[in-house]
């Protein structure tokens, strides 16, 4: 009897699954998954709170989201990027950012359309792409600066290109895509007559000065851009799984689609938490530096420390840093991070997930680290990773 549809037979198991489970049974500092030990602001779980005492949230919100967490959207893209949403056409309520990539691609992605990806990427970018019956084009950014070749990326463009993906700021790297970068992005887009599909999940979390530049903004652009982004990252609430997509009504509707007819809506009291989150003051969104820049230093500092090199893009974002472990482990980067968590105690991500089969030893001396994390965590890694 065949157990398997034939889209999801090469599909995982994921890579965070195995560490994860890794650390648990092994007692290890957890600095690999982006998941936060700490809870998010105090107003938006009160705001939660609030919204299951009401009475008001407990049914079914509105497929496409509450009213209040679509004005939330689409004040929040104004406020910091000058963006213009329409709250009621141009913005989708999903559960979580990763759900709203997959919805993207499956409701634009023909079979045989090719979807271009900067690698290393996100693990679920690809099978979402295969599932689709897509072919993912690969354009790599190469370490340490994590920069790409303009030529490479024009190369990857042909006639049979559908869309492009692209996540900024980047996860694993930090990378925060240029405005330059950004603008031959866009003018690939409008030669070939391509979609872009925007991961920016990390846009408030900027370090050094950088700045969060909008792809859906630049010019020619608006038309042929899904903007994808979600409160577990900004908010510390990956636990809350909302999400949201922005873009014309026309580019949603493959999206709004498959919604209905799949999970139809998420959960009614978070959307309401997340719409206060959105309209926290600027203070809340200024702190975020303040709060992660001490932890991306420590973390740079103690992985020096214990030999590791890491791999600093000129613009850094996001709350991971790549390293390169070459002058203290042998072996690639599956057998480094189980060392490191069996001996050390420590958990990273193995970098070879997020490449391509053709690319794998760009990353097989490389591991990703989190930052997200109390300090407290931090110093106990620290401590751990400390020479001897």
């Amino acid at each position: 009897m065949k157990l398997l549809a034939s889209r999801v037979q090469n599909v995982g198991p994921s890579v965070f699954a195995e560490i994860n489970a890794l650390a648990r049974a092994h007692g290890a500092i957890n600095l690999s998954q982006g998941a936060p030990d700490f809870d998010g602001p105090p107003e938006v779980i009160g705001a939660a709170v609030a919204a299951l005492q009401s009475g008001l949230t407990t049914q079914y919100a509105p497929s496409t989201g509450t009213e209040a967490l679509r004005q939330g959207i689409a004040e929040h893209a104004r406020r910091f990027y000058g963006h213009q949403v329409d709250p009621d056409q141009g913005v989708l309520v999903l559960g979580g950012a990763s759900l709203a990539v997959y919805f993207a691609i499956t409701g634009l992605i023909d079979p045989g359309d090719e979807v271009v990806l900067f690698e290393p990427f996100f693990d679920t970018y690809v099978p979402n792409i295969e599932m689709a019956g897509g072919v993912a084009r690969f354009v790599p950014l190469r370490p340490p600066d994590w920069a790409f070749d303009p030529a490479e990326l024009a190369a990857a463009f042909t006639p049979r290109t559908r869309a492009i993906l692209l996540n900024t700021p980047h996860n694993p790297t930090g990378k925060v895509f240029s405005r330059e970068e950004l603008a031959e992005i866009a003018r690939l887009c409008q030669q070939w007559d391509v979609l872009a599909i925007c991961d920016e999940v990390y846009e408030h979390l900027l370090y050094d000065g950088a700045t969060h530049v909008r792809l859906a903004t630049l010019p020619g652009m608006a038309e042929r851009t899904i903007t994808i982004s979600s409160a577990g990252k900004t908010f510390s609430a990956t636990g809350f799984k909302i999400g949201w997509a922005m873009g014309t009504a026309a580019l949603l509707d493959g999206m709004k689609r498959l919604h209905e007819f799949s999970m139809y809506a998420v959960a009614h009291p978070l959307q309401q938490a997340v719409a206060e989150a959105l309209r926290l003051p600027q203070s809340y969104f200024d702190g975020l530096n303040a709060f992660y820049q001490p932890r991306r230093d420590m973390l740079a500092e103690m992985l020096r420390a214990a030999g590791l090199k890491p791999a600093l893009p000129d613009r850094l974002g996001a709350f991971y840093l790549m390293a390169d472990f070459s002058d203290i482990f042998e072996g690639d980067d599956f057998e480094f991070a189980r060392h490191l968590i069996r001996d050390v105690g420590v958990a990273c991500i193995p970098a070879t997930p997020f490449f391509s089969a053709g690319s794998r030893a760009l990353g097989q001396r490389l591991a990703r680290f989190t930052f997200c994390k109390k300090m407290e965590t931090l110093q106990a890694a620290q401590a751990r990773l400390a020479p001897r």
